[in-house]
């Protein structure tokens, strides 16, 4: 390693970026120039401040890396396996179980990108499963089988340090690797901007932690994948395939009639499923029988999404959580169609349930899974659409009939800001998604820009 003491430094330099104002440090070590950009004016004069220290007290400098010797970050002596460990174990119980469990699968595809092969006798598989389920499970870790154990050691012993980051080459083969499925074809854009928001996270946290001096994945290296934010108009169901869906899901036997109730509050409310699923009979305010106005009220205060008993903690699949994008605690009432008003009031009558009771319950009077409802889902579809409709987007997935809801109000006239209180959402997410999706208004639009912009008459008057 080679060192110096020809050190210069210069005042810090502010700058200002498309979003933020940027303080940047320079400096210079044996006449190679470097320069560090900070957010906040403190963090640039503490760091000029360590720097000027270490001059006065004639510290040598690295000349490759331009910082004192004993401000060199650690990449050099922490493993990558044993640093991700730690980037997992941390973070453990402040995130959501959904959150650990794509923090372990990008972790783990990383990992395979940085390996030069597979333990010995142990398939790719068997390594992808050791990883994901295990190593990057903080609650699982200690309880894995000797033979996951052996090649998870294995792996600590293969991984490179976690210099192998200040490798362009490295970086460009996990890039590319996260951006591949197996069979070769490329992966989601969604999947792919999650994956590099994880690695991210993990390389804020090694420079917080003096491993590495700065983040190695910069915006611009390789091509990130566009995300559609707007939804596809052909995933919409009209009013007849919905009626048949529902009707069909009604006919079955055993589960027919609760599953049906389900479907229906996700077609008339347009709450979300693990919304849905998370209700109490006592959420659910409904007139009376007889009563004039049959509009009833349905109070969300929590979601239940399906995760895996591996993630949550608890040993149960689902993980309550509160509201999307709301505080614990805060609730939003969405208004209940008379039609879905009588659909709820057979149901709680002929499931007999109480005030205490899960609104929508399995067979047995748990959480109602996932995989009954989207099983369900699948079948009605393929019973009630004709084969073209049936392989096309429309009704696809479970999370179309509040895309459905969704729009059916804002053609209808509904105010975009009271409909995203409905739904749970902010206007501007709104108008994002389903902008494109709103018809039937233009002739009445057309009508008002003909009225403002008619100016024949003025013709004759001239």
């Amino acid at each position: 390693m080679e060192t110096t003491y020809d050190v210069r430094v210069w005042q810090i330099e502010p700058g200002s970026g498309c979003q933020r104002v940027s303080y940047g440090v320079r400096w210079s070590v044996a006449g190679e120039r470097h320069r560090k950009t900070f957010q906040t004016l403190a963090l640039a004069d503490g760091f000029r401040a360590e720097l000027v220290t270490a001059t006065h007290r004639g510290d040598p400098f690295n000349v490759s890396t331009g910082l004192p010797v004993g401000h060199e970050p650690r990449a050099s002596s922490v493993g990558w396996y044993d640093f991700a460990l730690q980037f997992v174990d941390a973070q453990w119980p402040y995130v959501s179980a959904n959150h650990r469990k794509n923090t372990a699968r990008t972790l783990m595809i990383t990992t395979t990108a940085l390996l030069s092969r597979v333990p010995p006798g142990v398939s790719s598989r068997r390594l992808r499963t050791a990883l994901s389920e295990w190593a990057f499970n903080t609650d699982r870790r200690a309880s894995a089988p000797d033979d996951v154990a052996a090649a998870l050691g294995w792996v600590q012993r293969h991984t490179p340090t976690m210099k192998a980051w200040n490798d362009p080459a490295v970086i460009d083969n996990v890039m590319l690797v996260l951006g591949t499925l197996l069979d070769g074809s490329a992966a989601a854009a969604s999947s792919v901007k999650r994956h590099r928001r994880v690695l991210n996270l993990v390389m804020g946290y090694a420079i917080d932690h003096g491993v590495l001096l700065v983040n190695p994945l910069p915006k611009e290296r390789g091509c990130v994948p566009r995300t559609a934010s707007a939804i596809d108009r052909r995933c919409l169901l009209n009013p007849r395939q919905a009626a048949g869906l529902l009707a069909w899901i009604r006919s079955r036997p055993r589960s027919g009639c609760r599953l049906h109730a389900f479907f229906a509050a996700l077609y008339y409310t347009g709450t979300r499923p693990e919304e849905a699923i998370a209700l109490t009979v006592a959420d659910a305010t409904l007139p009376e029988v007889g009563a004039s106005d049959q509009w009833g009220e349905l109070t969300v205060h929590a979601a239940e999404p399906e995760v895996g008993r591996h993630w949550t903690g608890t040993g149960t699949a689902h993980e309550r959580r509160p509201l999307k994008a709301r505080a614990v605690g805060e609730t939003r009432v969405v208004p209940c169609h008379p039609a879905l008003t009588r659909t709820l009031r057979q149901h709680i009558r002929a499931e007999r349930l109480r005030p205490n009771d899960r609104l929508f319950q399995g067979e047995r009077g748990d959480v109602l899974a996932g995989s009954v409802y989207r099983r369900a889902w699948d079948r009605a579809r393929h019973a009630t659409l004709p084969p073209h409709v049936y392989a096309s987007p429309t009704g696809k997935r479970i999370y179309d009939l509040r895309h459905t809801c969704l729009t059916t109000w804002l053609n209808n006239g509904i105010p975009p800001a009271q409909v995203a209180e409905w739904a749970g959402t902010s206007v501007a997410m709104l108008f994002a998604a389903y902008a494109h999706c709103i018809s039937g208004q233009v002739k009445e639009l057309e009508r008002r820009i003909e009225a403002a912009q008619d100016i024949s008459s003025l013709y004759a008057a001239t």
